[in-house]
């Protein structure tokens, strides 16, 4: 692992044995135990002068202190009370961040960063499974004016975010997501790199707002369509959207020389735009 990843695992255990934390599993808690990882992340956010950086689950504080180094300010949030006095004591050299203790999925964000001035928004962080998803609709749906996300995620979740049409992990989501942002992986992450260590590897995706959104007649419909057409992964579009006017759909389809009898995951993000304006045009 080589010195500077001993002496970090060593200050994770240091912070273990010091304030007697313990892991909580149902939250999904599992820290990083090298350095590198935890700047390379940072670093895949390119953050930009004049910046607020969000951080969810900072846990000890290592991620957080390598993007206090990069931004202006840092709001992290963090739901385990048990840290906040680590967070206190191992943070208290950094004069840009604030800790929110409190659930991210209940708060009202905007009214949170509305304190600060800033020019570009970030969301980083090492993300559990079961939140990943929520925490990414709420930034979505409730408009938070974020320029890029970076995030650590099971390696299958962020395989599913980034897949492409015709392959088995393309889903709703990957639509939903494709719509707003440009997605990239970054690099793998082993799950050797975390204490505790848990059942698979993990994956660093980026997600970059697009600055152009494909026009839609009506988003509620196009996203409804999705969800529609994916209701049933094994079944073809005739099947999943039943409720339509499956012949408005057939002709939308043939314009894209598709078929009733295609799957959802043959269709592309252009694909389900098009159909979707196609049955709400006037």
């Amino acid at each position: 692992m080589g010195k500077r990843g001993e002496d970090w695992n060593w200050s994770i255990q240091y912070i273990m044995n010091t304030y007697g934390f313990k892991f909580k599993k149902s939250l999904g808690q599992n820290f990083i135990k090298e350095e590198s990882i935890v700047a390379k992340i940072a670093d895949a956010a390119n953050i930009e002068a004049k910046s607020l950086v969000i951080e969810i689950g900072p846990g000890s504080g290592m991620l957080t202190k390598q993007l206090a180094l990069r931004a202006s300010q840092v709001l992290a949030y963090e739901i385990d009370s048990q840290l906040e006095n680590i967070l206190d004591i191992e943070l208290n050299k950094f004069t840009n961040i604030d800790i929110i203790f409190a659930d991210f999925l209940k708060r009202n964000i905007k009214d949170d960063i509305a304190r600060y001035n800033f020019d570009h928004l970030y969301l980083v962080a090492n993300l559990p499974y079961y939140i990943t998803t929520p925490i990414i609709t709420k930034f979505i749906e409730e408009d938070i004016p974020v320029d890029k996300i970076v995030i650590m995620v099971q390696k299958e979740v962020g395989e599913r975010f980034n897949a492409k049409s015709g392959t088995k992990e393309y889903s709703s989501l990957t639509v939903f997501l494709n719509y707003y942002f440009d997605i990239k992986s970054e690099f793998l992450v082993s799950k050797d790199s975390f204490i505790p260590k848990p059942n698979v590897d993990s994956i660093v995706i980026s997600l970059t707002k697009r600055k152009v959104l494909l026009p839609l007649h009506d988003k509620t419909h196009f996203f409804t369509l999705v969800r529609n057409s994916f209701k049933f992964k094994r079944k073809n579009l005739r099947n999943n959207l039943k409720e339509y006017n499956l012949d408005k759909v057939e002709q939308a389809l043939n314009s894209l020389n598709k078929k009733l009898t295609n799957r959802a995951e043959e269709l592309t993000l252009e694909d389900f735009v098009f159909i979707s304006n196609y049955l709400t045009e006037e």
